[in-house]
C-alpha cells in the first residue's frame, strides 16, 4: 500500500515498494482545465522527459534516484527511495563547516550538469537530498538542454534567490561556496562570465519592478 508523502501542483509523491524494496511513486495529476486527450499527451511527455533527465544527469556524474519503471499511460515513475534529508532542512542544524562542504558539492554538481548542457530549471534547497554525506539531485521535471550562458546563469540566479529568501543567515556564504565548487569543474573564467550574467539578470529584474 502506497503512502502519500507529498502533494505538489504537478504531481503527488507516494512511498511504497517495488519488488520488496522501498520505492517512490511519482504520479502526474490530470489538469481538469485541459482538454482530456491533450492532458494525457502532456503528462505522458513530461513523465518520459523527467525520467530521461534523471538518467542523463547520472551520466554526467551527478547522483540521482534510480528509475525502476515508467508507465507513460498512467504518467507514473517508480524510482529509488533515498532515505536522505533535504538540504533545506539541514541548513538550520548542521555545522557551518558541513554547510560549506555541501554547498561546494552543490556547485560541482551544477557545473557537471551545465558542462553536459543540462539545465535543472528548479534549483532549490528542497531539490537536494543528503544521504551518507552524498548529495542527490531530485525533481528534473523542469529540466531542459541548453548551451546558452543565460540559461546557466538563470539556474544559479534561482539558487541564489532561494538562499536569500529561505536561508538569509547563510545565503552569501553558501552561494560563494557554490560558486567556488562550480569553478573547480568549469574554471574561473566561466564563473566570471556567469557572475556578470547573473548581475545583468538582476538589473533587468529591478528595472522591470520599477517599470
Amino acid at each position: 500500500m502506497e503512502r502519500l508523502i507529498r502533494k505538489g501542483a504537478e504531481a503527488d509523491i507516494y512511498l511504497g515498494e517495488w519488488f520488496r524494496k522501498e520505492a517512490i511513486l511519482k504520479i502526474r495529476k490530470p489538469k481538469p482545465y485541459r482538454q482530456s486527450e491533450l492532458d494525457v499527451e502532456i503528462r505522458k511527455k513530461r513523465t518520459l522527459h523527467e525520467a530521461s533527465f534523471l538518467l542523463d544527469a547520472r551520466k554526467a556524474g551527478v547522483s540521482t534516484p534510480l528509475v525502476y519503471f515508467i508507465d507513460q499511460n498512467k504518467a507514473e515513475i517508480v524510482m529509488q527511495y533515498i532515505k536522505g534529508v533535504r538540504l533545506k532542512e539541514m541548513f538550520s542544524d548542521i555545522k557551518t563547516s558541513n554547510i560549506d562542504a555541501l554547498c561546494s558539492e552543490v556547485g560541482r554538481c551544477i557545473a557537471k550538469l551545465h558542462k553536459n548542457n543540462i539545465i535543472h530549471g528548479d534549483l532549490t534547497t528542497s531539490n537536494f537530498l543528503v544521504f551518507k554525506n552524498r548529495l542527490v539531485f531530485i525533481d528534473f521535471g523542469l529540466a531542459f538542454f541548453s548551451q546558452r550562458l543565460e540559461d546557466m546563469a538563470v539556474d544559479l540566479h534561482l539558487m541564489r534567490g532561494v538562499l536569500q529568501s529561505a536561508h538569509i543567515e547563510v545565503a552569501d556564504e553558501a552561494f560563494n561556496k557554490i560558486l567556488e565548487g562550480y569553478a573547480e569543474i568549469a574554471g574561473i573564467n566561466m564563473i566570471k562570465d556567469l557572475v556578470r550574467k547573473i548581475k545583468e539578470i538582476e538589473r533587468r529584474g529591478r528595472y522591470a519592478r520599477v517599470e
